[in-house]
């Protein structure tokens, strides 16, 4: 059986695009962004898959 981690990090509207490069570089699955606590924020979800050792 699959096993994730999950993550959740702020994402600026203006630098979104290399935010989410840099979660994906390492790994990480976008699964979700949602509206943050202003209009300048969001949230953003990943998971990636655990490895098994």
């Amino acid at each position: 059986m699959k096993k994730f981690e999950y993550f959740t990090a702020p994402l600026l509207v203006h630098s979104t695009k290399e935010i989410l490069d840099n979660f994906g570089q390492d790994g990480w699955e976008l699964v979700q962004v949602v509206p943050g606590m202003n209009p300048e924020n969001l949230v953003a979800y990943f998971k990636r898959e655990i490895e098994e050792k």
